[in-house]
């Protein structure tokens, strides 16, 4: 039964792909007004291939109408500062991660990928585009006038630190770097967090002044170059995809696009949702046998207490609203069918 889906999920990522290479017929007053959209997102030169593809599909399926220039991280804004600078203008979009703005959006922590939230990267889209978690999150931006366009999901989200890693006690003498709701989940284990956008994380740790970070996989720490100061990669097992960016754009500028420029960018961030994916896993996997990292796994026993700490922050989200009340009962409900719960 599941090669059909497999299949049919093939077939989708080429038809996106395909739609985007191919110029769609734009309307003669938008061919001949060109809209420049100014993006930013919290990644580093490391990707820039990957957004400057993004750029260049759009530009071309739209017959040049929209041009999207492409702003790493901080260029413009704080990187926890991007969902406000998209909901009053002054940027017009942005590829994100909602666990930089907790505190802006009550869907936020849910959005990001919560702990034990799905297990794989098919699970994961269940869970937004059949179960309706990407509805629910697109009702919350729409309420701050951003239009959220749709997940885009990473790959491994383990941890890297200065010194090896053998257990959670060991990390009660470390500092680590993470995300406010991984950061709770280690706090109940008395290990000692402080929260860096990723383009500080470098310096963070040739300093001093963290000892590790919970932020991406190898790929993104050899393209930041953090194996120069930290080799010791950790397998948390929490959760995969290990977290969940996306992009947004303001409801003003969204608007204003033709019935064709909306669907450009539709198609242009499904290609570029399914490349950054495939970028990442790809790139985890070849990373993680350069030799550049002391690879190492917590035991299943102290996985399972992680995921069962998780459990706690699942029953404070639901409450923020109705909202998210709903959200986690997609994710229940999902944990339940697959043998989880």
């Amino acid at each position: 039964m599941s090669k059909p889906n497999l299949n049919r999920r093939n077939i989708l990522k080429a038809a996106a792909a395909g739609a985007v290479a191919a110029p769609l017929a734009m309307t003669s007053t938008s061919a001949f007004a060109t809209t420049n959209l100014r993006m930013q997102t919290y990644w580093g030169r490391e990707a820039a291939d990957v957004f400057s593809a993004f750029g260049s599909d759009i530009r071309t399926a739209s017959n040049g109408s929209l041009r999207v220039r492409h702003f790493t991280g901080s260029s413009l804004v704080p990187d926890a500062e991007m969902f406000q600078a998209v909901s009053s203008g002054t940027i017009d979009m942005c590829q994100g991660y909602a666990g930089y703005w907790p505190g802006q959006l009550d869907i936020a922590g849910i959005e990001s990928g919560l702990p034990g939230a799905w297990t794989n990267y098919d699970e994961a889209q269940y869970v937004f585009r059949h179960k309706g978690l990407l509805e629910l999150v697109r009702e919350a931006y729409a309420e701050h006038n951003v239009h959220y366009m749709g997940p885009i999901f990473g790959g491994p989200f383990d941890l890297l630190t200065k010194q090896p890693v053998n257990s959670l006690d060991d990390l009660k003498n470390m500092r680590i770097r993470a995300t406010p709701a991984v950061a709770r989940i280690l706090q109940a284990f008395d290990i000692p967090t402080v929260f860096l956008p990723g383009s500080e994380l470098y310096v963070g740790l040739s300093t001093g002044t963290i000892d590790g970070v919970i932020y991406a996989g190898t790929n993104e720490y050899v393209g930041m170059k953090l194996y120069e100061v930290a080799k010791h990669y950790t397998s948390l097992g929490m959760v995969y995809p290990g977290y969940c960016d996306q992009i947004l754009v303001n409801m003003d500028v969204w608007n204003r696009m033709s019935e064709e420029e909306r669907k450009v960018m539709e198609l242009a961030y499904e290609k570029h949702a399914s490349h950054m994916n495939t970028w990442m896993v790809s790139g985890s996997i070849d990373a993680g046998s350069t030799g550049l990292f002391e690879m190492n796994k917590l035991p299943a026993e102290d996985s399972q207490r992680l995921r069962e700490a998780a459990e706690v922050i699942w029953e404070d989200e639901a409450v923020k609203s109705d909202r998210n009340r709903k959200a986690i009962e997609i994710l229940k409900e999902t944990a339940k069918a697959t043998g989880r719960a």
